[in-house]
């Protein structure tokens, strides 16, 4: 069921052009990746659609929810979350329920529920100013969930935290994936290849490429099989009697499919029949990190 439908977005500030013409549909319950390169208009689309930016030009359709109802079916953590230091997270969390529309009694109870899903149960009678960045981000995602919102906005979610952090709040967003809908922007490209659906790249505020995961990659395949020997003898073993040119780093050896239109199966037979010793042979496509150098960088 689609969600959310963006139309032409466009915003403009005096000569500078942020984002142009972004067309983009999200269906319930799924999870999309904003990505791009500093300055692509990532921040930009996911304020519009929060309603903190009034785009200049372009339509953002939410389901049949009307304008002054979007601030309840809507959760948005900024890159850089701000807080009142003087208030605890339990006071902070309830504040944000009742921006968004929940009852004085019910916000309580949701602030509650919400800190301890966010691992924050034990600091939130804490003032917020006392709090590490990793609780700063969590209690960040707390206000923006804690009124159970059809969609989530999140600008860098991780990027500020260490590794151990970045998997803490990795695992929090998988499992809301279960309840609402989110779409992030990120740099982390890891991240978009573990809990992404579909993928929208942003270059000098444009959309260039989108598609889910599967569909990105195939369309920038290039397939390589890729064969880790034993001993560097081996591969040279192997190079003197294969019937492709290969590309080969230390021990392992990269035949370029498309190129040669190999087969892995003749591969297979070729190792089998010279009693090759090998640590592993797999068929590997473009990353990530590849699609990204050649969509989303100039």
């Amino acid at each position: 069921m689609r969600l959310l439908q963006v139309k032409q977005l466009t915003k403009v500030y005096g000569e500078h052009i942020a984002t142009d013409h972004v067309s983009f549909e999200l269906q319930a319950h799924t999870s999309t990746a904003l990505i791009g390169p500093n300055g692509a208009g990532k921040t930009t689309t996911l304020s519009m659609l929060a309603g903190l930016v009034t785009p200049t030009s372009g339509t953002i359709q939410f389901g049949e929810t009307s304008k002054h109802d979007i601030r309840s079916v809507i959760g948005f953590l900024p890159q850089y979350p701000k807080f009142f230091p003087w208030l605890s997270a339990l006071e902070f969390t309830e504040m944000a329920a009742r921006l968004s529309g929940v009852s004085a009694k019910k916000s309580f109870i949701e602030a509650q529920k919400t800190l301890e899903f966010v691992g924050l149960n034990d600091a939130i009678h804490k003032k917020t100013g006392t709090f590490s960045g990793g609780m700063k981000q969590r209690l960040g995602l707390a206000q923006a969930i804690v009124h159970q919102p059809k969609l989530l906005l999140l600008d860098e979610p991780v990027s500020a935290l260490d590794p151990v952090g970045r998997r803490q709040v990795m695992d929090l967003l998988k499992e809301l994936q279960q309840q609402t809908t989110i779409l992030y922007s990120t740099h982390i490209l890891n991240d978009a290849e573990e809990m992404t659906d579909q993928l929208l790249f942003l270059r000098q505020g444009k959309l260039v490429e989108y598609g889910s995961l599967d569909e990105v990659r195939l369309r920038y395949a290039e397939p390589k099989i890729v064969i880790e020997f034993e001993r560097l003898d081996e591969l040279q073993r192997f190079i003197a009697i294969a019937k492709w040119p290969v590309v080969t780093k230390g021990v392992v050896v990269y035949i370029d499919m498309q190129t040669e239109d190999v087969r892995m199966s003749d591969v297979l037979s070729l190792l089998s029949s010279a009693s090759f010793t090998i640590r592993k042979v797999e068929r590997q496509t473009a990353s990530l990190e590849e699609i990204f150098m050649k969509v989303a960088v100039i």
